[in-house]
């Protein structure tokens, strides 16, 4: 099972190709420091080329020209593949990126496929609109597809963040040139295969691997590219907004940072789940997601007997062997974000936080990269572990005794993606979800989720919503058309 060879070329025009200047660079495995394969490192002229049969592929018509219901019947055949080959899949991703195997293929594929099914589904069941006028005129108005869309997905979720862009992208009818993260591009490569398989025109959907400056940039800034998709920091996101802007004044839409803050209050209906939904929310994905609940607000009453239930559930998240069917929390993606969550550890410890478990780098035999689940107490608003995204399994616990006062500081912050308060009381309820700035706001639980949904955040968290039908605002013009009428009757 681990003898797999991977092919890491670059997709381009319906075909597997090396970087112009023959470079690669090293795909490691988090899992255990393994070479996996070498990757094509794109640059300018490939993303040229992709660009190119991107752009060929739509003015020509192959894709954006099909009825709906055969872009439909692609885009379903799509998703299936990814069912098809599912186990290969999960493999994959855990080992490019670390995640536990069992959520890489019950999660991440299954969600993924879901996305492509549900924008298949909804090519054919969206209607344009006819506006109210005088009877001397029509005035229709219609979405069209953009033309090619550019998109930039992280590494934390591969699939899924690239399902949830290129999904509507392509069910509108644009061409797609993907770049994957440097940390993970394996399984975008594959996914661009199996569309190929599915019947997808060649062409249609690029992937070209490499890095930020050498591939993400030139996408960002290419004069051909009518819209640009990114999820990532909110470092990079405002630099692929200017060159959305310096450039053609393509479309910009990001998915950024979060620092979510998660409010229990003293009246909680069900203080275990309360407990539970904190732990496994901020230790799911190793703390690598950007609406983890990361900024902990415990009621001043109830602080102690929720703190001894949260490190009573720790030690179920230590990690272990991201290929063991029974692991929960894997592998952190590379050394430079291991190295990056130890700082922040170290950082909390310096600024008089509570380091109330973990804290240490985990299972340091086995080549790997791993964090210990790592829960602070005594945490203050100004401390840096709790103003800045750390993005991994670090929980920050802050107390409270007044509602207006956590509502403040739980908005001071420059994100705004999700939230959650827990409380019996459907006035707190609804008023504390209100005041919370946030994209997503959750009462009672935290991580429910339907593609059916918008996801996407306030402030710096982002620009535009991913998921839903909102997300075909993204990728489609709109477009009127008047008509006269001079009707003899």
């Amino acid at each position: 099972m681990l003898g797999q060879v991977y092919d890491g070329r670059a997709l381009i025009n319906g075909a597997r190709v090396h970087a112009r200047s023959g470079q690669t660079f090293d795909c490691i495995s988090p899992v255990d420091g393994r070479l996996l394969t070498t990757v094509a490192r794109c640059g300018q002229a490939d993303v040229d080329a992709a660009v190119a049969a991107g752009r060929a592929a739509f003015e020509d018509r192959r894709w954006c020209g099909m009825a709906p219901a055969a872009r439909k019947r692609v885009m379903i055949k799509f998703a299936d593949q990814l069912l098809v080959h599912a186990d290969e899949l999960a493999l994959m991703e855990t080992l490019d990126m670390g995640k536990p195997i069992r959520y890489a293929r019950n999660v991440d594929v299954n969600s993924a496929a879901n996305c492509l099914r549900w924008y298949g589904e909804a090519v054919d069941k969206i209607y344009d609109e006819i506006a109210p006028t005088a009877s001397t005129a029509l005035a229709l108005i219609q979405r069209e597809p953009m033309g090619v869309v550019g998109v930039i997905v992280p590494w934390n979720y591969p699939m899924i963040m690239a399902a949830w862009k290129i999904g509507p992208a392509l069910a509108a009818g644009n061409s797609v040139v993907l770049k994957p993260s440097e940390k993970s591009p394996l399984t975008a490569l594959r996914l661009a295969e199996l569309a190929l398989e599915a019947g997808l025109p060649p062409g249609v959907f690029n992937v070209v691997p490499g890095y930020g400056l050498e591939a993400g940039s030139p996408l960002a800034l290419h004069m051909d590219v009518d819209c640009i998709a990114f999820t990532g920091s909110t470092r990079v996101g405002k630099k692929i907004h200017v060159m959305a802007g310096q450039s053609n004044l393509k479309r910009a839409w990001t998915e950024l940072g979060g620092k979510s803050p998660n409010i229990v209050f003293a009246d909680c209906p069900d203080l275990d789940k309360a407990v539970e939904a904190a732990v496994g929310n901020i230790f799911f994905n190793q703390g690598e997601s950007c609406n983890a609940p990361s900024r902990l607000f415990v009621e001043a009453g109830i602080r102690e007997q929720f703190l001894e239930k949260a490190l009573a559930l720790v030690p179920g998240y230590m990690p272990a062997n991201p290929l063991a069917p029974d692991t929960v929390m894997g592998a952190i993606v590379d050394q430079t974000q291991m190295d990056s969550v130890l700082r922040y550890i170290e950082l909390g410890k310096q600024e008089g936080a509570a380091l109330l478990a973990g804290g240490e780098q985990a299972l340091l035999d086995t080549g790997g990269c791993y964090v210990q689940p790592t829960i602070f107490a005594g945490v203050t608003p100004d401390m840096t572990i709790a103003r800045e995204e750390i993005f991994g399994p670090v929980l920050s616990v802050l107390s409270f005794t007044d509602t207006a006062e956590v509502v403040r500081q739980a908005n001071q912050s420059i994100y705004g993606l999700q939230a959650a308060v827990w409380t019996r009381d459907i006035n707190k309820a609804h008023g504390v979800a209100r005041a919370l700035k946030a994209g997503t706001v959750h009462v009672n639980q935290y991580d429910e989720d339907d593609i059916t949904v918008p996801f996407g955040g306030y402030k710096q968290s982002g620009v535009g919503r991913d998921k839903s039908l909102h997300a075909f605002d993204k990728y489609t013009e709109t477009k009127t058309t008047w008509i006269r009428i001079d009707s003899p009757v």
